[in-house]
């Protein structure tokens, strides 16, 4: 007589292997693989901390390829590309260079007559404060002055070294900075194809895909970058034609300091628009600098409800549109 085995226990849509419901067993995947991630992200930020002058430096030639590649891309159809790479780099060095100068040249001119008005705006700001409504005694300013002449006297040394560490910090920087524009010769003159070789190096899917991103990232990238330019240089416009009909000195290095500052989101333009008010105090007096001050309000609702919604907009899917590479995407511009 033949023998039953007896049947297996079947496992219910409830249960797994372990007893554990389907939904904890899926978190669970989930939890792990989020820690995972976690844990890397972690690594890559501390690898760029440990090395952010590098770090630093390769942003820095990606922002100096992604305004310079159109213009090379255009000259490279009339001369060989190295030309192109080497015309393009002593433009993007040249042009900074020669209107620093010039801006070295007009406070060069400007500063005795400046220092004058600075003194006579001191002056007359003492005076106003003397009289209704705030009743201000001399003696009050004369003890300011003393104090901080006092104040510096006493750290003087403390203040050297600030200096020398600052300078420290000056020769850092333009280490950086050669080391970004070496970049920026290998990602101009052949990005592409340093792409594409990493792309290559991946099996074929992940290759695609990696191509493909790369292409999206890059154009998003470099519209953004060109974007902010354009925002830039259109507040430094705004800027310089307001102080130059105000008849504020220094037009010209402030206008330039408003492009730097834009750069900086919220908080660079009213920086730069309160040194031009302080320029404007001590050199036309308290009404000319009020108005500087609402030209930060007017600059700002202009930048923030105009310039950005329009040209960031048209900027970043104006190079999502662009003409899809034949074999795959180049971090630094189209094959």
């Amino acid at each position: 007589m033949p023998v039953r085995r007896p049947r297996p226990r079947r496992t219910t849509a409830a249960t797994d292997r372990a007893g554990a419901p389907p939904g904890l067993r899926r978190l669970s995947d989930y939890a792990w693989r989020l820690l995972v991630v976690a844990a890397a992200g972690y690594l890559v930020l501390v690898l760029l901390g440990r090395y952010h002058l590098i770090t630093l430096a390769a942003f820095l030639a990606l922002v100096i390829t992604s305004v310079i590649r159109p213009v090379v891309d255009l000259m490279a159809r009339l001369v060989p590309r190295p030309l192109a790479v080497l015309v393009g780099l002593l433009g993007a060095l040249l042009v900074p260079a020669g209107l620093l100068a010039l801006i070295g040249e007009n406070v060069a001119d400007q500063v005795p007559k400046l220092t004058r008005e600075f003194q006579g705006g001191l002056d007359r700001l003492e005076d106003a404060a003397q009289g209704p409504p705030f009743h201000i005694a001399r003696s009050t300013f004369d003890g300011l002055q003393h104090k901080v002449a006092t104040y510096l006297s006493e750290h003087r040394s403390t203040l050297i070294s600030t200096a020398v560490s600052g300078a420290g910090r000056v020769v850092e920087v333009a280490t950086g900075a050669a080391l970004a524009m070496f970049m920026s010769v290998f990602f101009l003159h052949s990005g592409d194809r340093m792409w594409r070789w990493a792309a290559e190096q991946l099996p074929a899917a992940a290759g695609d895909r990696m191509f493909r991103g790369g292409r999206v990232a890059w154009r998003t990238f470099a519209g953004y970058t060109r974007g902010i330019f354009i925002v830039a240089a259109t507040n430094a416009v705004l800027v310089g034609i307001a102080l130059f009909f105000l008849g504020v000195p220094l037009a010209l290095p402030l206008t330039v300091l408003e492009f730097f500052a834009s750069f900086v989101p919220l908080v660079g333009s009213p920086i730069a628009m309160l040194v031009a008010s302080l320029v404007a105090l001590a050199a036309k007096g308290p009404v000319i600098a009020i108005v500087v001050l609402l030209l930060i309000v007017v600059i700002g609702q202009i930048e923030g409800h105009l310039l950005h919604p329009i040209v960031m907009s048209w900027a970043v899917t104006t190079e999502l549109r662009g003409p899809r590479p034949r074999s795959g995407p180049s971090p630094t511009g189209s094959p």
